[in-house]
C-alpha cells in the first residue's frame, strides 16, 4: 500500500472540496427541482393544466441516484484529474443526462396514459396500452442508442439489422398485424366505443369489448359475436347509439270510393295526430300513388329521441289515433282485392264432391234458394 499516496495532503484536500461540492450541488438542484414542481403545480388549473400537472409529477419523480450522480461529476470539475478521466467523465455526463431524460419522458408517458382515464369517458384500453408501450420502446431504444454512439460503438449495422428483422417479424405476423393496426384505428378514430348499439351485415348488438384482435358484441338474440377488427372495419357500421333524431317514413291506403274531399282531409288528421305527441315533429304527409287496391298516402315525421322503445310508443299511438280518425270520417282501409267480370254466356256448372249442384240442392230442406236456379257469386 502506498503510504505517501494516502498521506498527501492535496489529495484529501481535493476529495474534501469534491465532498462538499457534491453535496451543495445536489441540495441546489433538489431545491431547484422542488421549486419549479411547485409552480407548475400552482398552474396546473390554468388553461394547461394537464400539461402543467404532468411537467411538475416528471419533476417529483426525478431519480435521486442521478442527481447525486449529476452532482459529483459537477464537482469533478473542481478538482485537478488525469487526462483520462475527462473522457470518462464527458461520458458519465451524457450517460446520467441521458438515463434521466428517458425517465421523465417514461413517466410523462405513464400520466398520460393515466390522465386518458381519469376524465370518465370511454376509450379503448387496448389501444392506449399499445401506444403507451410503442411510445416507452422508442424512448429507451433512442437513449440506448444515443449513449452508445457517445461511447464510440458503430450503431449503422445494429440499425440495419433491426430494420431487417424488422421486416421479416410483420411478414410472419401480417394478420395479427393488420388487426393490431385495425385496434389503433378503432381507439384513435372512434367509429364506436365499448357500450354502443351497432348493426352490420346481420349482426346487431351492443360492443363488449375492444381487443387487441378482435372485437366482441353481445347480440340482441344472447349470444356473444366475435369480429376481426380489420374485417369490422372494412364494413359500413351502423352506430345507432350516436343517433340523436330519427327519421319516420310510413305508409298506408284507403279504397278507391273514398270521396277527393275526404282524401284531402287525410293528411290534416296526420298532421293533428302527430302535433299532439310529445318527442314527435310532424314533417309531411301526402297522397302518394294509385296502387292496386288502394289510394297510397305517406307519412313522415321526425322523432326527436334515439330511444327505440319511445318511438315505438309513439308510432302505436299514431296508429290507434289514425284508426279512430279513419272510422270517424267514414272511410276504410284498403285490403288487397280481386274483381272478375263475366261477360256472356252461362255460369259453369258447380259440383260439390263429385255430385251436381242442382242434384244436391234438390236432396237439402227448403233455405230459400231455388233447385235447379243458376248459382250466386
Amino acid at each position: 500500500m502506498n503510504w505517501d499516496a494516502i498521506a498527501n495532503r492535496d489529495l484529501w484536500l481535493n476529495l474534501g472540496i469534491i465532498a462538499v461540492v457534491a453535496l451543495l450541488s445536489y441540495l441546489v438542484l433538489k431545491t431547484a427541482l422542488r421549486i419549479i414542481a411547485n409552480r407548475l403545480r400552482a398552474m396546473a388549473n390554468g388553461a394547461r393544466g394537464r400539461f402543467a400537472s404532468i411537467a411538475a409529477e416528471m419533476l417529483d419523480r426525478t431519480s435521486q441516484v442521478l442527481l447525486l450522480a449529476l452532482s459529483l461529476l459537477l464537482a469533478l470539475k473542481f478538482a485537478e484529474l488525469p487526462e483520462g478521466w475527462e473522457s470518462a467523465m464527458s461520458h458519465g455526463w451524457f450517460i446520467a443526462l441521458a438515463f434521466q431524460i428517458a425517465l421523465w419522458l417514461d413517466i410523462a408517458v405513464r400520466l398520460w396514459m393515466e390522465s386518458l382515464t381519469r376524465d370518465g369517458k370511454a376509450r379503448n384500453p387496448v389501444t392506449t396500452t399499445i401506444i403507451g408501450i410503442m411510445l416507452r420502446i422508442v424512448v429507451w431504444t433512442m437513449m440506448l442508442l444515443s449513449i452508445l454512439g457517445n461511447m464510440g460503438v458503430d450503431i449503422t449495422a445494429m440499425v440495419a439489422s433491426l430494420g431487417v428483422g424488422g421486416i421479416a417479424i410483420a411478414l410472419a405476423v401480417q394478420t395479427l398485424l393488420s388487426d393490431i393496426f385495425a385496434s389503433l384505428s378503432i381507439g384513435i378514430d372512434k367509429p364506436f366505443e365499448i357500450g354502443d348499439f351497432v348493426v352490420f351485415g346481420d349482426v346487431a348488438g351492443n360492443i363488449e369489448h375492444i381487443g387487441l384482435k378482435t372485437t366482441r358484441i353481445r347480440s340482441l338474440s344472447g349470444e356473444q359475436v366475435v369480429c376481426s377488427n380489420a374485417d369490422l372495419l372494412r364494413q359500413t357500421l351502423h352506430n345507432y347509439k350516436r343517433m340523436n333524431t330519427r327519421r319516420i317514413v310510413f305508409k298506408f291506403g284507403v279504397t278507391y270510393d273514398t270521396p277527393s274531399e275526404k282524401v284531402r282531409e287525410i293528411p290534416r288528421l296526420m298532421k293533428r295526430i302527430v302535433d299532439s305527441l310529445d318527442n314527435a315533429n310532424f314533417d309531411r304527409a301526402h297522397f302518394l300513388a294509385f296502387d292496386d287496391s288502394q289510394l297510397t298516402f305517406e307519412v313522415v315525421y321526425i322523432m326527436q329521441v334515439s330511444d327505440y322503445n319511445q318511438y315505438m310508443d309513439a308510432q302505436q299511438e299514431i296508429n290507434l289515433q289514425l284508426l279512430d280518425g279513419i272510422r270517424e270520417m267514414g272511410v276504410q282501409f284498403a285490403f288487397p282485392t280481386r274483381s272478375v267480370e263475366f261477360i256472356g254466356g252461362s255460369f259453369p256448372e258447380v259440383s260439390v264432391a263429385g255430385v251436381p249442384q242442382e242434384k244436391t240442392a234438390a236432396n237439402q230442406p227448403d233455405d230459400g234458394i231455388t233447385a235447379g236456379s243458376p248459382p250466386t257469386t
